[in-house]
């Protein structure tokens, strides 16, 4: 594997801008610090495959962390190399061979079949369907740990803090964070994980994802294409997440802030003794 051309983690992911502040009694002109946001298209071996809108760094997490969520890129022996022009916006990935053929002949297709066959939810695209399976395992996680994550990624937030417009997420083990990353997508702190995880080795079935923003149906997906089995989130979830994670043997945890949580799905996964 390698990683050609500029690195994309000296990306900036904000800028200053003058604007005009409106207060009582007047206004004043003076710099903000404003969160920057890019499009950036993925090539798969020399052919565009998608265009992708995030923050300009780590974008070579980004790009393969999108393709092996999307199912191109399912082994590691898949991938070969990716060149990032981090000035242009352009990812290039080069595979092995032709993998996730099908993946690709179905990307973006809809799907209507009920997820699992039998529940009130049902996948968006055919990738979806084909990706998610039911997660088992015997991962449990602390009130403690719930706690002490979701105010651990609340302090690394520093950016959000000055700007207000990023979302964050981390991957956790053993109630310490193992990776984190900041972007202007929710969606897309979840594919850098992905990507960053695919690229450097990293084993997913032990971990669990801590997120700041609404646990939707697509975050939902996302987390169960990794085989995470429980996410925590500072904020709320939907229904169809809801739906989604009954029959995908997901535990969601949403409003993890100060003392309290949610458990709103599989909670036999949270310990709340000593």
């Amino acid at each position: 594997m390698e990683l050609n051309g500029n690195r994309p983690d000296r990306g900036v992911p904000a800028a200053f801008r003058r604007v005009l502040r409106v207060q009582e009694p007047g206004m004043q002109e003076q710099e903000d610090l404003i969160v920057r946001e890019k499009a950036l298209t993925i090539y798969l071996n020399s052919k565009e495959f998608a265009t992708i809108v995030c923050s300009p760094v780590h974008l070579d997490y980004m790009a393969v962390g999108f393709l092996c969520a999307e199912g191109i890129l399912q082994k590691r022996s898949d991938f070969k190399e990716i060149t990032i022009d981090e000035e242009k916006g352009l990812a290039f990935v080069v595979t092995e061979g032709e993998p996730g053929n099908l993946a690709e002949r179905l990307f973006l297709k809809r799907y209507i079949t009920p997820c699992c066959g039998r529940s009130r939810a049902s996948f968006y695209f055919s990738t979806d369907a084909l990706l998610c399976r039911k997660i088992v395992t015997d991962l449990k996680v602390t009130a403690a740990d719930v706690r002490s994550l979701a105010e651990e990624l609340e302090e690394r937030s520093q950016l959000f803090r000055k700007t207000g417009g990023v979302h964050s997420a981390a991957l956790a083990v053993d109630g310490k964070i193992l990776l984190y990353h900041e972007d202007v997508g929710r969606h897309n702190t979840l594919d850098k994980i992905l990507g960053q995880c695919f690229l450097e080795g990293i084993p997913l079935e032990d971990k669990l994802i801590v997120f700041s923003g609404r646990v939707s149906s697509e975050v939902l997906l996302k987390t169960a294409k990794m085989g995470i089995a429980v996410i925590i989130s500072r904020s709320a979830p939907t229904d169809l997440s809801l739906d989604l994670a009954e029959d995908l043997g997901i535990t969601v945890v949403g409003f993890a802030r100060g003392k309290r949580f949610n458990v709103y799905t599989h909670p036999e996964r949270v310990v709340t003794g000593r």
